[in-house]
């Protein structure tokens, strides 16, 4: 068996119907390349491994559950990679897709990491607690709009697609989950410099009380902010497409 630790965030998922819903929700292609990450104690690990004609893989930062996880699921020997998340290179070559049970301690940091892998992630199915879930689908206008629901949805869709009860998990956890599927839309928007385009963003809702004159002060040169009215606008006013033009427009130089 395993242990569960609180230091990574470990919550597992048992209930066998929830794991084929959210396992469901792949788009399964012929030959397809697919990462799990953190399989923990294989609850949807099961399924993705009998998949016939999908090259699987695992990032696990747990050495138990990969003891554990080669022990009871044969077929996984190889596959895992023990290592961190934050800290892994691309697991493959090519194009491939993103699924799991994401600790909620760190998926917010896991995001940016498929932000840095985008261009090769077809798609991902994760699982967040919800309140996250909520915020990086919402729209522009929201009080919980914010950096992540701006650049997620800058190059994918994001569709909310199911709740998870807590009673889902051991432990349950104290908050409620719930799946997202980001589908890679092969940057909508043309935006060439992705790290400029997240520190603006970033830059506009790290003080996200004042205008954007004030809160891009030491991003954009304050002389090129004089004519403008977006300026008056705060970061929660704007859709992603005003971001991409505020982008475009004062931050590429």
């Amino acid at each position: 068996m395993y242990t569960l630790k609180k230091s990574l965030g470990q919550h597992f998922l048992h209930d066998e119907n929830m794991c084929k819903k959210i396992v469901g929700f792949v788009t399964r292609t012929e030959g397809m390349q697919l990462l799990e990450v953190g399989p923990g104690g294989g609850a949807i690990t099961k399924y993705l491994l009998d998949w016939e004609g999908v090259q699987y893989k695992a990032i696990e930062v747990d050495r138990e559950k990969v003891e554990y996880l080669n022990k009871t699921y044969p077929a996984i020997n190889g596959k895992i990679i023990l290592n961190d998340i934050l800290k892994a290179d691309v697991p493959f070559e090519g194009q491939f897709s993103v699924i799991g049970n994401f600790p909620y301690n760190i998926s917010s940091p896991i995001l940016f990491k498929v932000l840095e892998w985008e261009p090769q992630v077809d798609e991902v199915i994760g699982m967040f607690q919800k309140e996250v879930a909520l915020r990086v689908a919402c729209g522009p206008g929201s009080k919980v709009y914010g950096i992540l629901s701006v650049l997620m949805q800058a190059f994918f869709k994001v569709e909310y697609l199911v709740d998870v009860h807590e009673n889902c998990f051991t432990p349950p956890p104290k908050v409620k989950s719930g799946v997202l599927r980001f589908t890679n839309q092969r940057n909508p928007y043309g935006i060439e410099n992705k790290r400029r385009f997240i520190v603006i963003v970033k830059a506009a809702f790290n003080q996200r009380r004042k205008t954007l004159r004030n809160a891009l002060k030491g991003t954009i040169p304050a002389e090129r902010m004089v004519d403008d009215p977006v300026f008056e606008k705060r970061a929660e006013q704007l859709s992603v497409a005003d971001f991409v033009t505020l982008y475009k427009n004062y931050g590429q130089n």
